[in-house]
């Protein structure tokens, strides 16, 4: 089976489960290092015609981080194309089993039973801690309702500030947030890179937790790690 993925974290849990069945990926595709696949471009600008080259039996996708009318390309030239919606730890789990097992065909991986098993083994939250959780700076936005990486820091006792709010990544002056009476801030690498001397600053009344933004928005191999690394970064 020769299977391109558009999808950083679903290239990981491909590579990692079936090594070789992998024949594109993205740009961004960082994962698994040394990863001996053909490049065709980034998330949301495929090189269409590059990935068709390459002659998958199956093009994987997301419902976010791709576009419906490269998905719909790929489809009116025959490519069958799985787009996974993942918006909940426990859809994760879910989509990667479809993935793996009934779309690839392949035996379920024991990566992603040790996952599963380390999410489950988290205690139970103390009372939650009210966060604010940018993804962007100029302009800044954050976490809103119904995200993956939303479901995963309410699993782990800190609660999205913005989690009600009508958009997925509202933009929000940085005077509102603020205001808005978090106990923190939680400042993810990826897709804006925060760093000790970029994002903290904007916030010095509130302790920043700079957590790896692999750990807290993909969904992979890095699920069996991210319980106990974010858990300590948060801390």
């Amino acid at each position: 089976m020769r299977v391109v993925s558009l999808v950083p974290s679903l290239t990981e849990a491909v590579a990692v489960t079936a090594p070789g069945l992998l024949v594109g990926a993205t740009d961004w595709c960082t994962h698994p290092a040394g990863l001996a696949a053909t490049r065709i471009g980034g998330t949301k600008n495929p090189d269409v015609a590059a990935v068709l080259a390459l002659g998958p039996d199956l093009v994987v996708a997301n419902e976010e981080e791709n576009r419906e009318p490269d998905l719909a390309a790929l489809r009116a030239a025959g490519t069958e194309v799985l787009v996974t919606r993942i918006r909940t730890l426990d859809q994760a789990f879910e989509e990667l089993d479809r993935l793996l097992v009934t779309a690839c065909g392949l035996t379920r991986p024991g990566w992603l039973d040790e996952a599963e098993a380390a999410w489950a083994a988290l205690p139970p939250p103390r009372a939650p801690r009210r966060a604010i959780v940018p993804v962007w700076r100029r302009p800044w936005m954050v976490l809103g309702r119904d995200t993956f990486a939303g479901d995963l820091l309410a699993r782990l006792g800190v609660e999205n500030v913005y989690a009600d709010h009508a958009e997925r990544y509202p933009r929000i002056p940085l005077d509102v947030l603020a205001a808005v009476g978090a106990d923190l801030v939680v400042l993810p690498d990826e897709p804006y890179r925060f760093t000790t001397d970029d994002g903290p600053e904007a916030f010095p009344a509130l302790p920043a937790a700079l957590v790896d933004g692999r750990y807290l928005t993909w969904y992979g191999p890095s699920l069996v790690r991210a319980p106990a690394a974010l858990r300590a970064a948060l801390r």
